[in-house]
């Protein structure tokens, strides 16, 4: 099969992060093309390649496959080990990437995602508080009910895939996990979770909005990037 997955700056998208290093993971072959944020909107440049505007997509004999979610669900028909094979994990996985997929606005807003930089982060709000609280409880009730390593047992998943952003997340702000950190620690030394922070940290072009977001979520402390 030939698929060709567009994704955005390696700093910057949350969103490209899950399918790429969903099929890393599982060892599907993909033709990875970058398309960087270059402006705060870049809607009419990727819409010659992504109904929606955004990444990721993939490209797949001639079909074009929007959104993270809809990627996932795409490659778990064609290939195993998108989601966990035991039923009551599988139950577990679908509902907490649907939850991931749809929810934790406060997580994304006040904790944007840039890889390369460690934030002291200003006061947390309620809403902040309640995201974190239930990214934990996730976190300790999979590797509690499954076993562990992964959040579902025994084999990285589209689940692992999809907090994988947040793992990075957690890392740069210092979030607290309690039990779950042993997953951030394992997903944040995955292989192909190393590839893409050594991308980002390799990047030298910088997006002012991006920057401007990551400014207002508290004060940075450290900075990796290339400068």
């Amino acid at each position: 099969m030939s698929y060709s997955l567009i994704t955005a700056n390696r700093n910057y998208s949350s969103w490209s992060l899950r399918p790429w290093v969903l099929m890393k993971a599982l060892g599907i072959d993909f033709e990875d093309r970058v398309e960087p944020f270059t402006k705060p909107s870049n809607y009419d440049e990727f819409r010659a390649f992504s109904p929606t505007g955004q990444v990721p997509v993939l490209v797949h004999d001639g079909r074009t496959v929007w959104d993270s979610l809809g990627i996932t669900l795409y490659l778990a028909e064609r290939h195993e080990g998108v989601w966990p094979a035991d039923e009551a994990a599988r139950a577990f996985a679908i509902c907490a990437v649907s939850e991931m997929h749809g929810g934790f606005s406060a997580l994304r807003n006040d904790c944007t995602m840039n890889v390369g930089v460690r934030v002291r982060p200003r006061p947390m709000r309620d809403a902040l508080v309640r995201d974190v609280a239930r990214v934990r409880e996730i976190f300790e009730q999979g590797l509690e009910q499954f076993g562990g390593p992964w959040l579902a047992g025994g084999a990285f998943t589209a689940l692992d895939a999809f907090f994988a952003p947040v793992a990075f997340r957690i890392r740069t702000y210092g979030l607290d996990v309690g039990k779950g950190q042993a997953w951030v620690e394992r997903v944040l030394s995955h292989p192909a979770m190393l590839q893409w922070e050594a991308e980002a940290l390799a990047e030298t072009w910088r997006e002012e909005s991006h920057e401007a977001e990551l400014a207002a979520c508290g004060e940075i402390t450290e900075d990796h990037r290339t400068t």
